[in-house]
């Protein structure tokens, strides 16, 4: 049987991807040896892939052998539930050599945090055992046309014994190189819940049409539900994480700003290697290679010096996220757990602009030679940063720090 990496993929998929075994790591020292051993072979081809628009389908099912994808599910159901620190780490590292393999899966770890906190035991027990086997999600949640992020139009009615969904969603990051797709919908109460769809289930279309222009190989295009049937067994009620303290958001943000502080790793290591090897010095330096030019000199160090302050917030969210689910949630943990993710996220949103911009300044012209394809950098980090905007992050913070105030339960905080 041959891999769906080697397919010439333009517009649909409706045959399911390659469902390949998978190891089970067992603790986050294997997660992070997984990580880099990854990350060396993404590295390679990176900007070619963008350049190419070509998916990172071989990348992706290395992922999934190496046993990364499982690396949240809990030790109760057969993972190593490595901790928060650990789980960032392994998304910076990823995304410093590809922040689109990095922001693929990155939707499996939010679903199964999701999950833990609002499926069946029984739901569950599946799920979880589906991803130690191999099996990956993806997301079918934002819809476009809406009045706001949190707005749904897709339906799911009861039919029998099934349900039936109907809708259209876009920013489906995942979804294309998935054998679940998880499908947010209001059910007929109005309440909303999460559908978990096989891959190739009649009336289940994905459209390959994302066209960012940063996050170029994410496929987070369209997705197209017409009458899709779902048993009831795959309908988690996640309407009911929101009725309790929970940490959806921090999880979900703690992913997505470590994807941000790989693209400034990434960006600053292209800087210093261009800058060591085929920049030009100023001439008022006064110096024969770029690498000794005082005003280089400082401004690299002081890009280092952000993004090692980002990172260190980055893994105190992690620890404040491992602190606050070793004991029962409260409204004030599951807040502070929010608020120190929320500083990590600011910080390595303004590092990753700052890094791949500040990149072009320090390697001089020929660094926008097309041959590098080093405006990636910052194509992904404007891109991945709009995810959701930092100025609400302040806010959040002063409001929390200054008034108390508990930030609002939702994905994006």
């Amino acid at each position: 049987m041959s891999s769906l990496a080697d397919a010439n993929v333009q517009s649909d998929l409706d045959i399911a991807p390659l469902l390949l075994p998978a190891q089970v790591l067992r603790n986050d020292a294997q997660a992070i040896k997984a990580a880099h051993e990854l990350a060396q072979v993404a590295r390679v081809q990176a900007a070619k892939r963008d350049r190419q628009r070509k998916l990172p389908w071989s990348e992706i099912e290395q992922f999934t052998r190496s046993g990364l994808g499982s690396i949240a599910i809990p030790r109760e159901y057969g993972g190593p539930q490595v901790s928060f620190v650990t789980l960032a780490e392994v998304f910076a590292i990823i995304s410093a050599a590809d922040p689109a393999l990095g922001q693929i899966p990155q939707n499996q770890f939010g679903i199964i945090n999701l999950v833990l906190g609002s499926a069946t035991e029984e739901q569950k027990k599946q799920l979880f055992q589906s991803v130690l086997e191999g099996w990956r999600i993806g997301n079918a949640g934002p819809e476009r046309g809406t009045k706001n992020t949190l707005e749904l139009k897709a339906r799911i009615t009861a039919d029998g014994d099934d349900y039936v969904i109907n809708g259209q969603k876009f920013y489906s990051t995942g979804a294309l190189f998935a054998h679940w797709v998880a499908v947010k919908a209001l059910n007929d109460d109005g309440k909303q819940v999460l559908a978990f769809v096989r891959r190739g289930t009649p009336g289940l279309r994905i459209v390959d049409d994302w066209s960012g222009f940063g996050q170029r190989t994410t496929a987070s295009g369209t997705i197209l539900l017409n009458n899709v049937r779902v048993e009831s067994s795959l309908v988690v009620d996640n309407w009911k994480i929101n009725e309790v303290p929970n940490t959806q958001g921090a999880v979900s943000q703690l992913i997505q700003a470590a994807i941000d502080a790989g693209i400034a790793r990434g960006a600053i290591d292209d800087a210093i290697e261009f800058v060591k090897t085929r920049a030009r010095p100023w001439i008022d330096a006064k110096v024969e290679r770029a690498s000794d030019d005082l005003y280089v000199i400082a401004d690299i160090g002081k890009l280092k010096i952000e993004l090692h302050a980002a990172e260190a917030l980055l893994r105190k969210a992690g620890q404040v996220l491992d602190q606050v689910h070793a004991a029962p949630l409260t409204a004030e943990s599951a807040a502070r757990a929010s608020i120190a993710v929320a500083e990590a996220k600011v910080l390595t949103t303004e590092i990753s602009l700052l890094a791949s911009e500040k990149l072009f300044e320090l390697a001089g012209s020929r660094a926008t030679l097309a041959e590098f394809n080093l405006d990636r950098h910052w194509r992904n980090a404007r891109v991945h940063t709009l995810h959701d905007p930092v100025r609400w992050k302040y806010h959040a913070v002063g409001a929390y720090r200054l008034n108390g105030t508990l930030p609002a339960r939702h994905s994006w905080i």
